[in-house]
């Protein structure tokens, strides 16, 4: 494990000057302009208060749509009674909390799976980008559990399902498929099981007892225990693509939610990603660390303190509405200088609560994206594990490419403001846990 330090009890000491530039990260101008620039990626921002009177929420259009109970639990192919489209689950966590892995095709009904691992059909980086560029094999454990899967009659039916999928997306019609013997469908059998691209699936499209389509289950609508076992899953799962890929130098991980967010399906799910390099924003978060080690606490944290923008801390996280993003954004630092899987279930539990509460004020229709960074685990540079949540409220357009500032119409301090307003009586109604909100 590295390092023992935290950045409890020092991250509200004001602490402003160094080597480096020092434009502070919040201007505001006289018209009422307010000018911001990440202190880790220097993206620039304007919010414009012209432009504050557009609704931040958005609210379905036409009519509510009653739902078809014909259609219960097979709404989308993330849900329970379609688990046959996607590929063979690598893990799943039953209600009581226990996780079960390489769950049989014979056994996908038998029992209830609260979340799911599945890998995605359709990769970013596919089995064989690591196979032609890294020189990767497929290792013999993998290969002998695809292999038991397609012996299985349920199995090799399921497998080849999803490989005709896969071939139908990359245009191959029915006459060059059945043209196929069945050794050469299966011969990519198993790159289902090797891929380094997974998706963890919760189990409700919509809420429990919903009778409109537009009652759907997104993250605030879990409880705070189902929401810390669905991020407790996906940090485990970050942790295994970095064993299971030796060629990764990072494993990204997000949250895509509605279909303007980039969402394929309106099911709650996570996507985990290994790729072999950090990603020109996590180059550039280092090297300002090289720059300046103590931005995080000084120029991230200490400022939101300062400035007021505290939406809510636990004993190892807090919550903050961000400065520099490119839409109305909230922050979730964990005060653990800690890699995610290196934190215990307490420290996890903290981080979860806050981001749970994040999501419970956003609502369900608001289109977002929750993107989790770490730093690479051969970075030296000290960069505490933190999720950023997005609301999707507007749509980049000329202004933003022409000129690299992005124009938001939500002001920080707004957003802090009716976030803890919000959350008073969420807190109260014990829809969230009982974090600290604001200057508590």
């Amino acid at each position: 494990m590295r390092g023992s330090g935290d950045l409890r009890g020092r991250w509200t000491h004001r602490a402003y000057g160094g080597g480096v530039s020092e434009t502070p990260p919040l201007v505001r101008l006289p018209d009422g302009t307010l000018q911001h620039v990440s202190p880790l990626t220097g993206t620039r921002v304007w919010t414009v208060p012209r432009r504050a009177h557009r609704p931040h929420h958005r609210t379905p259009e036409g009519p509510r749509r009653p739902l078809d109970p014909a259609l219960a639990g097979r709404h989308c192919a993330f849900c329970p009674q379609r688990r046959l489209e996607t590929p063979p689950e690598k893990a799943r966590v039953l209600p009581s909390g226990q996780v079960r892995r390489h769950v049989g095709a014979g056994e996908l009904q038998e029992t209830d799976a609260e979340l799911r691992r599945i890998p995605n059909l359709f990769e970013i980086l596919s089995a064989d980008y690591w196979r032609a560029d890294h020189g990767w094999v497929v290792p013999a454990d993998v290969r002998a559990r695809a292999e038991a899967y397609v012996a299985d009659p349920v199995g090799r039916e399921h497998v080849l399902a999803v490989l005709r999928r896969r071939a139908a997306a990359e245009g191959v019609d029915e006459g060059a498929w059945a043209r196929r013997t069945e050794a050469d469908r299966l011969e990519r059998a198993v790159d289902l099981f090797a891929g380094s691209h997974d998706v963890v699936v919760a189990r409700r499209h919509h809420v429990d007892g919903a009778r409109f389509d537009d009652e759907l289950a997104g993250a605030g609508t879990l409880t705070p225990e189902e929401h810390h076992r669905f991020v407790a899953f996906t940090v485990d799962t970050v942790r295994s693509l970095y064993a299971e890929q030796p060629n990764a130098r990072y494993v990204v991980a997000f949250q895509n939610w509605l279909r303007p967010a980039g969402a394929s399906f309106d099911h709650l799910h996570k996507q985990v990603i290994a790729i072999d390099e950090p990603g020109p924003r996590m180059a550039t978060v280092l090297a300002r660390l090289r720059e300046d080690r103590d931005v995080v606490r000084r120029r991230v944290l200490a400022h939101a303190q300062e400035q007021g923008l505290v939406v809510a801390r636990t004993e190892h996280a807090v919550a903050l509405a961000g400065v520099g993003h490119t839409y109305p954004a909230f922050e979730v630092w964990s005060l653990e200088d800690r890699l995610p899987w290196e934190h215990d279930e307490e420290q996890v539990r903290g981080m979860s609560d806050l981001l749970h509460a994040l999501h419970a004020v956003t609502g369900v229709t608001m289109p977002s994206n929750e993107e989790w960074h770490h730093r690479p685990p051969d970075a030296t540079e000290r960069l505490p594990w933190h999720v950023v949540l997005k609301w999707r409220d507007a749509t980049a357009a000329g202004f933003e490419g022409a000129t690299g500032i992005h124009v938001t119409t939500v002001d920080p301090h707004v957003l802090r403001a009716d976030a803890v307003a919000r959350l008073r009586e969420l807190r109260a109604g014990g829809v969230v846990a009982p974090v600290r909100l604001g200057d508590e």
